[in-house]
């Protein structure tokens, strides 16, 4: 296991540096002689059309809703394999990250919630704040390399995947525009049809993936966020299997593996120039001071940190879960820091929140984004790499049980 943490994280730093570099290229677009281009891509419309029946969208929500399905597809992927054999198969293992995740995610939440409370539009976004971009806050871990034990990246690892699980039922829950039935028991039916191949053992990857196209066309018109899709097609996808030759085949570690580079080297880096594009001009620190950018800012940098302190911490004093023998509360409050960073997932999370906003509030979530994830990552990195230290056989800041 520790040698796979080590693999994934070489992936996971090297994306995170394709994500600052996409979200550089998006500001630079946005804030000189290419603005105009850079708005007239993300609005080209797109249309796939077969007889009568069409789907018509500006490139920027083909990235959102057609895209990001196959990023939380991966997710999905990630999620079942680490619930069967990975990190996430033991009550023990996951108390402590799941505990943690749920503080993590409560306290930015309310932050948020208090600081735009007489505002109904503005409450709509009390779940940008909640999500941690995984890639950037594995790429600062790995950025620490051996500075920090391999038990405090598992601890991360898992603390996000639960962050993960969060974000699809809110999303799932309250980011579902009007429900159209007839849409909606077409993808039930497609994701029956899933669960009945798996049932019979049906082991072939392109058949459930062509079953999942019907899916999410039919949650795209239903109402329910489509990139949900990927996660119902995730969870229906065998782990192992028998094919026709009788020969053992695991679909779900295969397809895992497929997506992963697709995935964190192209569709996430495209995902982030096309909603990381804030325009500066005319901007003030009182933009940062409205109560949507305050209450993202403060609900990542200091909720998150918060949240995921106390929550550990009555974790381990109540004895549902305890540190690892080498992590050290001073490393805990790193990887609390760390968690602010929401980058990717808030940015998709404030693109369903404000998309029917016709004001600049869309500016105002991203300034809030963008500045609250810059904060927790300079800070979360500078701890950990100056601050939090580790003794071989002492851990003077850790309590006693």
């Amino acid at each position: 296991m520790i040698g796979g943490i080590k693999a994934f994280f070489k992936l996971e730093s090297a994306s995170s540096l394709l994500l600052i570099a996409a979200a550089i290229l998006a500001l630079i677009a946005a804030n000189s002689g290419l603005k105009s281009w850079y708005d007239q891509l993300l609005a080209v419309q797109v249309v796939v059309a077969i007889d009568e029946f069409s789907i018509a969208k500006p490139l920027l929500l083909w990235i959102n809703d057609g895209l990001m399905a196959l990023f939380f597809l991966l997710v999905g992927l990630e999620l079942k394999r680490e619930v069967l054999v990975g990190e996430l198969n033991q009550l023990s293992k996951i108390a402590l990250p799941g505990i943690a995740a749920v503080g993590g995610m409560l306290a930015p939440a309310l932050v948020y919630a208090f600081i735009n409370r007489h505002d109904p539009i503005a409450l709509h976004g009390w779940a940008i704040p909640t999500a941690t971009d995984i890639a950037f806050a594995l790429g600062i871990l790995g950025l620490l390399g051996s500075r920090v034990p391999a038990s405090l990246k598992i601890f991360l690892v898992s603390l996000a995947i639960f962050d993960d699980i969060g974000a699809i039922i809110i999303i799932a829950l309250f980011y579902t525009a009007d429900l159209s039935l007839m849409a909606f028991s077409f993808a039930a039916c497609g994701i029956a049809v899933l669960v009945l191949m798996n049932y019979l053992g049906v082991v072939r990857k392109t058949t459930y993936l062509a079953i999942g196209i019907v899916v999410w066309v039919s949650l795209l018109k239903s109402g329910v966020h489509a990139t949900l899709a990927g996660v119902a097609i995730a969870l229906c996808i065998p782990f192992k299997g028998v094919d026709a030759n009788g020969k053992v085949r695991q679909p779900m570690q295969d397809l895992e593996h497929g997506l992963h580079s697709p995935v964190v080297f192209v569709i996430l880096p495209v995902f982030a120039f096309a909603n990381a594009g804030l325009s500066l001009a005319g901007l003030s620190f009182n933009d940062l001071l409205s109560p949507i950018s305050l209450g993202i800012l403060l609900g990542l940098f200091i909720g998150k940190q918060i949240g995921v302190m106390l929550f550990t911490w009555l974790a381990v004093v109540l004895k549902i879960g305890k540190l690892p023998a080498d992590v050290t509360w001073s490393q805990v409050y790193g990887v609390a820091v760390i968690c602010g960073v929401g980058f990717t997932m808030s940015l998709f999370i404030g693109s369903l929140a404000f998309q029917n906003v016709a004001d600049n509030t869309g500016m105002n979530d991203r300034l809030g984004i963008l500045s609250g994830s810059f904060l927790s990552a300079v800070l979360g990195y500078v701890w950990l790499r100056y601050i939090a230290k580790t003794k071989p056989g002492v851990l003077t800041d850790k309590p006693s049980p």
